[in-house]
Formats: C-alpha cells, sequence, structure tokens
C-alpha cells in the first residue's frame, strides 16, 4: 500500500539551519552581513547597514537596497545582480524579424507597378473571392503527471517535501483553504475577475480529477524538494515530466490583498484580480501548502531567467471558483530545477533585481 504524505509528515523532522561560512564570508539569502570591511555602496558611498547591503554576484559591487531604483524592499531569493550586469535583452532587429515571418509563410514581395489593371467586373470577381485567412490553432489537452514506478523513490520524494513544510512549520494541503479572519469563499468568484477568467475545459477537469485521485492512493508527481544555499528549498524534478503536464494547484490560505501589502511572505500568488481593489485576492501558503509553495519564480526582465522557465501558473475558472494550476511549458528532465514566471498573467511585480 502506498505511503500518504500524513504519514510521512507525522515522522518527519525539520531541516536544521546550517550556517553558510565560507571562512569570512557569510551570506544570509543574498545579503551581505559582515562580509567585507571595505564593502560599500556604489550609489551613495556608504559601508553602513551592512544587514541591508546587497552584493552583485558576478561583479562584487555592494548597492544598499534603499539606495537602488526602484528600491528593493525584500531581500532577493537567489542570485543578484546589479542593472550593470543583468545583461537587458538587445533590441530585435525588425527587418530579420520580418524577413523570418515571410520565409516562414512562404511569403514573397512584388512591385505594386506591376500589377496589372483589372477591368470593373474583374475587379468585382476578385473581391468577392477575398475572404480573411482565419487559422484554427488546435488546444492541446492537459496531462496527467506520472508518478515514479518505484515505491521508495516515491517515498523518498514525499519525505523532502513533508522535511520542508515541517520546517516551515507548515501543514499538508492539496486545497485552498479558507481560514476565519481571512477571506471567505464566498469572495472567490470568477465573476468578481476584471475582463473574467478563463474556464477550465472539460477534459481538462478530468485530468485534474484524475490528478486528485492519485494524490488520495499515494501518486504524486516525480518532484523532490532540496535545499540550495542561495535560494533555499527549490523543486527538481527526480523523473521526466512531458509538456503540458499538469504539476500541481497552488495551494494555501486565501485572504485579501489588502490584508498582505507588508507581508514578507516570498510565495504569495495572486487569485483573483477585482474591480475593486480591497476585494483582490492571493494565496498564502504560509501555514497550510504542497509542493507548489517551493517552486522557484524566475526574473521575466533578463535573458537569463527567461531561459530558465519550464512551468507556468495559470489561472482557471472551476465550478465558478478561481483556481491556479502550475503546469509544464515543455519537456523538463530529471535534475532540472522548475521555475515559473513571477509576472506570469500581470507583469506588475517588481523583479528588476530577482533571478
Amino acid at each position: 500500500m502506498a505511503t500518504s504524505i500524513a504519514e510521512i509528515m507525522a515522522v518527519t523532522a525539520p531541516v536544521v539551519d546550517q550556517a553558510q561560512d565560507g571562512g569570512d564570508v557569510t551570506v544570509t539569502r543574498g545579503v551581505v552581513v559582515d562580509r567585507y570591511g571595505d564593502v560599500a555602496c556604489e550609489k551613495c558611498g556608504s559601508g553602513e547597514k551592512g544587514d541591508e547591503l546587497l552584493l552583485c554576484d558576478i561583479c562584487d559591487k555592494g548597492f544598499h537596497m534603499r539606495c537602488l531604483r526602484p528600491i528593493v524592499v525584500r531581500v532577493p531569493i537567489g542570485q543578484w545582480l546589479c542593472v550593470d550586469c543583468s545583461d537587458p535583452l538587445p533590441v530585435r532587429c525588425m527587418c530579420l524579424s520580418q524577413r523570418k515571418i515571410m520565409h516562414f509563410f512562404r511569403i514573397e514581395k512584388f512591385d505594386v507597378t506591376e500589377i496589372p489593371e483589372l477591368s470593373q467586373e474583374e475587379t468585382i470577381k476578385h473581391k468577392r473571392k477575398s475572404r480573411p485567412l482565419t487559422l484554427t490553432k488546435r488546444r492541446r489537452r492537459l496531462l496527467p503527471f506520472v508518478p515514479s514506478k518505484d515505491p521508495n523513490q516515491r517515498d523518498a520524494q514525499l519525505r523532502t517535501l513533508a522535511s520542508a513544510l515541517t520546517t516551515l512549520k507548515m501543514k499538508y494541503s492539496n486545497e485552498l483553504t479558507y481560514i476565519p479572519g481571512m477571506a471567505p469563499r464566498s469572495a472567490n468568484q470568477s465573476m468578481f475577475e476584471i475582463g473574467g477568467v478563463q474556464v477550465l475545459p472539460k477534459e481538462d477537469i478530468e485530468t485534474l480529477e484524475q490528478c486528485r485521485a492519485m494524490h488520495r492512493v499515494g501518486g504524486y508527481p516525480p518532484l523532490v524538494v532540496v535545499e540550495d544555499q542561495f535560494q533555499g528549498f527549490t523543486v527538481e524534478a527526480d523523473g521526466p515530466i512531458k509538456d503540458l503536464t499538469l504539476i500541481a494547484e497552488y495551494a494555501g490560505d486565501v485572504d485579501y490583498l489588502k490584508n498582505r501589502a507588508k507581508d514578507d511572505c516570498d510565495s504569495i500568488m495572486t487569485l483573483l484580480l477585482s474591480e475593486d481593489p480591497s476585494q483582490s485576492l492571493v494565496i498564502c501558503p504560509d501555514k497550510y501548502g504542497n509542493i507548489s509553495r517551493f517552486v522557484s519564480g524566475i526574473n521575466n526582465h533578463n535573458r537569463y531567467g527567461k531561459k530558465m522557465q519550464n512551468c507556468k501558473c495559470v489561472r482557471y475558472s472551476i465550478n465558478g471558483e478561481v483556481r491556479v494550476l502550475i503546469v509544464a511549458t515543455r519537456d523538463i528532465s530529471k535534475g532540472e530545477r522548475l521555475y515559473y514566471d513571477y509576472n506570469g498573467y500581470e507583469h506588475a511585480y517588481p523583479t528588476h533585481h530577482f533571478l
């Protein structure tokens, strides 16, 4: 019989925090703490407030969080690059893009002066035949995840998740939770979303239900939670994952965005964007959550971040409620870390100085 996550959580101890000491260097989540005595901010020239001094991972230059523009209000998780080293995307040549498009669709250029003049009758006939070309792209169905066949491997995967949840003093939940004092379930209605939310098709609902059925019998996606000295807990594939695989539903407590304006949790996910900002909702996996809590976000403002993205968070209307699903955007190999775009749909989160 398959081991459940509840059984593993009951006997799992938290991960012991280890100091990341490299001789005379101490790093805590990207912030320099007593790193070097001569490190100074490149903006203000001061070396004071070392706990607020960020050090670029490429050029080793220091910057106070308050001296950066825009101001960095939270300590970045993982690698941090200064503006000079972030390598913005180059401006693409429009002519080259046009040539590629024309070549792909086999479009040939011609001189308008060489078009023969048509009679009135031929012109009318030509207009009748001219109809807009409509291309219909076949929608691709979401795929259910494929659990690892080896039961020992599955148990090892669950132990890594249980250890991470226990370390953060969280309880496992694969659903959205509505706690008294936060947002009620009645606030999560897709009709409140600005412009509406795409409805999850019937066949994809079947895929979601199939994944939930596997959860109930101890089947989970082939993923492990690993601890990185810079990024903290992250998620790696423990087996191949195909493109468009439904990896997990983003789970956690549902709360109003206004209540979390100053929250320092690094995994808050947008759930519902209402026309009334006071009614907008977020998912906060700080008390309850699943493996989605540990999937890393990437910086969508530089080429290196975008190359790392291999999954995305998509909001769907399911039975009139908004839910967030994590879906693979390409084939993922074993050992590859999972990354999604912070700004998957609203393009508003300031990630210029994030990995």
